[in-house]
């Protein structure tokens, strides 16, 4: 009876790789500079085929590629197998002419480090133009408040805009009731009450003179503002905030949240 095979599809390497921010190109930009500065100690040491930094080059060559670019791209595809060498190879070659493929292959490397680079440049400068990739290259660059980023982070960089700025205005309502201790209250009667100018739980400032009373009163309409404006509608009803507004909205909410870190109870 004929045994069955069963046949292995080939591998095809058509995945165009697309980045999520500018921040990222930037990092894979670094990493193939930086082989490219190894591959350039090696020139100037004028170092033999069988240095052995050079099979550990050509691993990180071919390691940076997969992780930039993934295993099903193109890029992948041409190097996954690359090593320093050009030119014929065939057995029982004379050490000179190894030697000489091998020097060959520096320029062929460096040619081919310098075309991913213009890759990923190009593809740095399209990105750039897109408003939502910059709201997102954005979005990692700002210094949130650990509370606030805790909670929205993860939920921005997967698309859930709504999601992330109803969670951080969440996280800096409950952040107001610890500390206020005033667990009793809700919405914009706990920021009315917490922040109030004549008589505050929690004081922004010496309140000392009419100017310090002010920005208390200020800062009470925008912690109002927050559940009014930004935590309750998005808590009763389902709609698409963008990528650009709810950066916008998370930042002030860290605004907010980084106020109230140096807030005394009155």
């Amino acid at each position: 009876m004929a045994r069955k095979t069963t046949k292995v599809p080939l591998q095809t390497f058509t995945e165009i790789k697309h980045f999520d921010s500018a921040a990222e190109i930037d990092r894979a930009i670094e990493k193939l500079k930086r082989c490219k500065d190894l591959l350039d100690e090696l020139w100037d040491g004028q170092a033999a085929y069988d240095d052995p930094r050079t099979r550990i080059l050509e691993h990180k060559i071919r390691t940076n590629v997969l992780e930039i670019f993934g295993p099903n791209s193109p890029e992948f595809g041409r190097h996954r197998y690359h090593r320093i060498w050009h030119g014929p190879e065939f057995v029982n070659m004379p050490e000179h002419e190894i030697q000489t493929g091998f020097r060959l292959g520096f320029s062929h490397t460096g040619v081919m480090l310098k075309s991913l680079i213009d890759v990923l440049e190009e593809r740095g400068s399209e990105l750039g133009q897109d408003p939502t990739a910059k709201s997102r290259d954005a979005f990692e660059q700002i210094d949130l408040h650990l509370r606030i980023a805790g909670v929205c982070s993860d939920l921005y960089r997967d698309g859930h805009y709504r999601q992330a700025v109803l969670d951080a205005s969440i996280a800096l309502v409950n952040y107001v009731r610890e500390k206020s201790r005033r667990h009793d209250l809700d919405g914009s009667g706990l920021m009315s009450t917490v922040f109030s100018p004549h008589n505050p739980v929690v004081a922004l400032n010496d309140l000392s003179s009419q100017s310090e009373r002010d920005e208390q009163e200020g800062f009470m309409h925008l912690f109002m503002g927050a559940v009014l404006a930004l935590r309750n509608p998005r808590a009763h009803a389902v709609f698409d905030d963008s990528p650009e507004m709810a950066l916008d909205y998370i930042a002030f909410l860290s605004m907010l949240a980084k106020r109230l870190d140096g807030a005394k109870r009155a």
